[in-house]
């Protein structure tokens, strides 16, 4: 392929700033804000699950409370009925009596029991109360600092992003400088390498460091002005230049 050498010299402006562009693009798929985002989010789906079934305990556990109550409430109304039956004097059978002294005793000792279960019940609910309440303030906390590191995100992104808006303004010129043919090479080239093309620099090319041999140089030399060269270790195109050595 033949261009003309100015041309070709272009290339390497246009690739100075490609490198840049993918600078950019690199920049922005590496931010710190990425990992960091990702791992809160873990830490949200961890802590949301955790919170999920604290507060399914802590349902569980209202429930029994209030069916510990429910159950008390009879018993305590039935020894009511009982010791006043008892005190009042209305029964003067002595049998009777003492089969309602011996149930007031029982209703007592359940009672006792039923209360001490209630209670239990009760220091187990206040524990997954609290227990639960702090899960809602770490997640809400996590959120807080998620919240944080998006917002930080899109604002490196947004810069970066600006950033690859201007170098593609300025781009678009310069490509429209060099010939279809030539670009069109250039643009495969930096697809399947990601450098399409580069300087000879004292016999080295300048997109895979390689230093070039004395016959590959002579090759190079002996080339028309506006042949266009191609690296026989990367292919890439070589663009010559006063510091070429060629």
């Amino acid at each position: 392929m033949l261009a003309d050498p100015a041309a070709q010299r272009t290339l390497l402006t246009l690739a100075d700033l490609d490198s840049e562009v993918a600078r950019v693009q690199h920049a922005a798929r590496s931010l710190p804000q990425h990992k960091a985002i990702a791992s809160l989010m873990e830490a949200r789906q961890a802590v949301t699950d955790e919170l999920v079934a604290s507060s399914i305990e802590v349902d569980d556990l209202g429930v029994a409370v209030s069916k510990a109550e429910a159950d008390l409430a009879p018993v305590k109304a039935r020894l009511v009925r009982n010791q006043q039956r008892v005190d009042d004097g209305s029964v003067s059978d002595p049998k009777i009596l003492r089969s309602l002294t011996d149930e007031v005793a029982h209703l007592t000792r359940r009672i006792s029991e039923l209360e001490d279960a209630e209670l239990e019940l009760m220091s187990q609910l206040e524990e997954a109360t609290a227990h639960r309440d702090k899960i809602a303030a770490q997640k809400a906390e996590v959120e807080t600092r998620l919240r944080d590191e998006v917002a930080g995100r899109d604002v490196a992104v947004g810069k970066l992003r600006k950033e690859a808006a201007d170098l593609a303004e300025t781009r678009a010129p310069i490509a429209g400088r060099i010939p279809a043919d030539l670009l069109g090479l250039y643009e495969k080239l930096r697809k399947s390498s990601g450098l399409g093309a580069a300087a000879v620099k004292s016999g080295r090319c300048g997109g895979c460091q390689l230093q070039l041999t004395p016959a590959d140089l002579d090759a190079y030399r002996r080339s028309p002005v506006d042949q266009v060269l191609r690296c026989v270790e990367c292919d890439r195109i070589l663009v010559r230049t006063p510091e070429s050595g060629i």
